[in-house]
């Protein structure tokens, strides 16, 4: 009987222990879970689009800049090239959607086919995990959207390889395989770029010294130097929050939750294997 009732002091204990785990784990996913509701909304989502630009650039050098969220809109020319650029930072996935509204069909003479491509700060193309990049618009069609959601931007790379990376993201719209007759026709067009945060599960052991965004040396050097001659800053778009320092993400606190329910399952273990003790009919020395 004294055997039972110990067992059933031990067995309650472990339960408490157990249920206080239990109950401990909601607050700390309260903690993680503020990221997880930044997946479906943008990162930066501008209350008005009262400053978004009216125009492109014709290169990389002079690309408009734009922040995720706005709506940019630019005028142009069928054969023209249609720059703009961005910032993304790590644990982003970045989608950028395009709409090109075309000429009055009576003035086109065949289809035409558009394309949006996408480059880092390195200028490196950056592949679309999905979305229609290239598309055909019939003779007859009144517009063609075009769409390109990129890979999650990782906080550092080895160089070899062509991840995404924090910095200046650069978006080109052209047309493809115009017949002369077709060329120089009038053209409006709609750009926006929204992210998802994908939080922790793209988190990486690294950061960059320094985004990846033009300019970046000069400016430096320019603090640290008392002449006025050098050159400014190519670019002065950056995250509303700043760029990440690239050493927190969510993956902290579900580990610190792991660390808690395996020490808890740890005691609870230990409590129900460890016995009732020495009998007290044994002698000391037996």
């Amino acid at each position: 009987m004294r055997v039972r009732s110990m067992l059933t002091k031990t067995t309650k204990t472990t339960m408490a222990l157990l249920m206080l785990g239990v109950a401990a784990t909601p607050a700390l996913l309260g903690v993680s879970a503020s990221p997880a509701v930044a997946d479906s909304s943008p990162s930066a989502s501008p209350s008005d689009d009262g400053g978004a630009p009216t125009e492109a650039g014709t290169s990389f050098r002079t690309a408009t800049e734009i922040e995720q969220g706005q709506q940019a809109t630019a005028s142009g020319s069928t054969g023209d090239y249609l720059y703009w650029s961005f910032p993304a930072d790590a644990g982003q996935r970045p989608t950028v959607k395009a709409t090109v509204k075309l000429p009055e069909a009576s003035t086109r003479k065949a289809a035409e086919t558009w394309q949006i491509d996408v480059y880092d700060g390195l200028r490196r193309r950056q592949a679309c995990q999905y979305g229609a990049q290239t598309r055909t618009a019939a003779s007859d069609a009144a517009s063609v959207d075009l769409s390109c959601t990129l890979r999650t931007v990782r906080a550092w790379s080895d160089t070899w390889a062509n991840d995404p990376l924090p910095g200046t993201y650069y978006i080109r719209l052209t047309a493809t395989g115009l017949g002369s007759s077709d060329l120089g026709l009038p053209v409006s067009t709609e750009v926006k770029v929204d992210s998802k945060d994908i939080g922790g599960a793209a988190a990486v052991d690294g950061s960059l010294a320094k985004p990846l965004v033009p300019g970046i040396a000069t400016s430096a050097e320019q603090s640290d130097s008392d002449s006025d001659s050098t050159t400014a800053a190519l670019s002065s778009i950056e995250p509303d929050d700043g760029w990440a320092s690239g050493w927190w993400s969510d993956r902290w606190v579900w580990t610190a939750i792991g660390g808690i329910l395996a020490a808890l399952a740890g005691i609870g273990g230990y409590a129900l294997t460890r016995g009732s003790g020495r009998p007290s009919r044994m002698p000391p020395g037996a």
